[in-house]
């Protein structure tokens, strides 16, 4: 087995993976009926305006959603990572994406047709609670981060993404690096304030032992006080 095909695999039998909440026979179904597409770092998968064609599901890679606010600069809404699904709010809402989605880094995709979602969603009530659980997950966080971004102050802010990118993508083998290389620019798109700013913090984080930096990696290593700065806000 291909490494291209070993990835389509775990997409469609591991635990995490909404397919695997798939029968035998939709299972079959989707395997020669959906696209597959490859992305390399910085393509755009979809972008704000576009008519939504099907269910994006990350089969591996990373991904970024965001949607460009005042001043012609991004705000980040939410990070993908292998088996997340993507564009399917407007696709439900029979409406163009109000976001843009960009890989971070190469990554494959799967993409569902909305004639086949609707079906599987029909005839599956397991496949249909998935979607209906991410879509509540989505906007949990989404309602979590307003609050976060409109009432911390930075420090809280810049902590909090730094978390956030830890929960979503792990560590490297050492437990302590972000499996995760984001811009600076990036890094202040998430945590909603200026590149100026975040350089700024994340130096003021790293001459305090919180973090340490290594070009685009952060080490984290004092997760406890980072865990403080973030709920003090």
């Amino acid at each position: 087995m291909s490494v291209i095909e070993a990835i389509y695999e775990k997409c469609f039998t591991s635990e995490d993976s909404l397919l695997s909440l798939l029968t035998n026979e939709q299972n079959d179904y989707v395997r020669h009926n959906h696209t597959s597409l490859h992305y390399k770092k910085n393509d755009v998968l979809y972008k704000d305006g576009d008519v939504p064609t099907g269910l994006f599901i990350l089969a591996e890679g990373k991904v970024k959603i965001f949607r460009e606010g005042v001043g012609h600069r991004d705000q980040i809404v939410r990070m993908i990572k292998p088996y997340g699904l993507m564009g399917y709010r407007a696709l439900f809402a029979n409406e163009t994406h109000i976001t843009s989605a960009v890989a971070i880094e190469e990554s494959t995709v799967i993409v569902i047709k909305k004639g086949d979602l609707l079906k599987l969603i029909h005839e599956n009530s397991k496949f249909a609670l998935g979607i209906i659980n991410s879509l509540a997950a989505n906007l949990g966080f989404s309602e979590l981060r307003t609050v976060t971004l409109t009432q911390k102050h930075i420090r809280g802010r810049l902590a909090e993404s730094i978390i956030f990118l830890k929960d979503t993508y792990g560590y490297e083998k050492d437990n302590c690096t972000l499996n995760v290389y984001l811009s600076r620019e990036d890094i202040a798109n998430l945590s909603n304030m200026t590149t100026s700013n975040a350089i700024r913090t994340l130096s003021a984080f790293a001459e305090e032992g919180v973090i340490s930096l290594s070009g685009k990696k952060i080490r984290i290593e004092n997760a406890e006080k980072l865990n403080k700065i973030s709920t003090m806000g």
